[in-house]
């Protein structure tokens, strides 16, 4: 990559909310390479009352329900079964003492709730923002759970990429991007036409965390698409290792 060897810099755009963007800049940076960090969300936490009468476990879907969910309750002691492995780091850094990670998506929480809870024991709390993934209570339910969903954030879309941003894309200066979920990839693509760049991104690889987040920034033009082995950052940082081995090697 000729644009990196004229800078002695490679620089990486990311794409999470900026509280969870600081653990990957600082991996990042250990690897000599440059964050930009582009949050395409907006955090918003609501004023709502939280009632964990007669639940069994609560259930979350990411870290930002984690954090919702402390600042909303003191009780660190009821279970949590919580779908990946940030998410878990999150809610013990939280304080909660019962973490139970179902080490990937969705899916893979069904299939743990349904694994270690049962039914009749009370009924799943399942903590979120007011936009999910996938379809918890339903296929909860399909399994005799009785699932309450409870929405404590909002995560709002950015209006428009930053200044920043946007002269670091037309200049060349982002090597690779990063991309946590579909609608966070969506969203980057539609402010980055909005603002002329869908030819802009030829200089960088786009490294995603599953494959309907890749097929989400299909709508640019980019040197790479590649998409992680598990959807999550310790995987998505494998897979830059190895990108950065290859171009090292060529």
């Amino acid at each position: 990559m000729a644009s990196i060897s004229r800078r002695q810099a490679i620089r990486a755009l990311v794409t999470r909310p900026r509280e969870a963007a600081e653990a990957l800049a600082s991996a990042l940076a250990a690897r000599g390479i440059e964050a930009l960090i582009e949050p395409m969300l907006r955090i918003h936490f609501r004023e709502a009352a939280i009632d964990l009468g007669g639940a069994q476990a609560i259930l979350c879907t990411s870290a930002h329900g984690v954090r919702a969910l402390a600042l909303k309750n003191g009780d660190r002691d009821i279970p949590l079964f919580v779908v990946g492995e940030a998410t878990a780091a999150r809610a013990r850094s939280e304080g909660f003492t019962s973490v139970t990670s179902a080490g990937g998506d969705v899916a893979d929480l069904v299939g743990l709730a349904a694994e270690r809870l049962r039914p009749c024991d009370g009924r799943l709390l399942h903590v979120c923002g007011s936009v999910v993934a996938g379809n918890l209570v339903g296929e909860l339910g399909a399994r005799g759970f009785a699932v309450e969903r409870k929405i404590l954030y909002d995560a709002l879309p950015i209006p428009a990429l930053s200044t920043e941003a946007i002269g670091a894309l037309r200049a060349g200066d982002i090597d690779f991007a990063f991309f946590f979920s579909p609608r966070t990839a969506a969203i980057f693509v539609r402010r980055a036409d909005a603002a002329g760049l869908r030819q802009s991104c030829k200089t960088a690889s786009a490294l995603s965390i599953s494959t309907a987040t890749d097929t989400a920034v299909g709508g640019l033009s980019w040197q790479a698409r590649m998409v992680a082995e598990r959807p999550d950052q310790p995987a998505l940082l494998g897979l830059l290792d190895r990108r950065l081995a290859e171009q090292r090697n060529g």
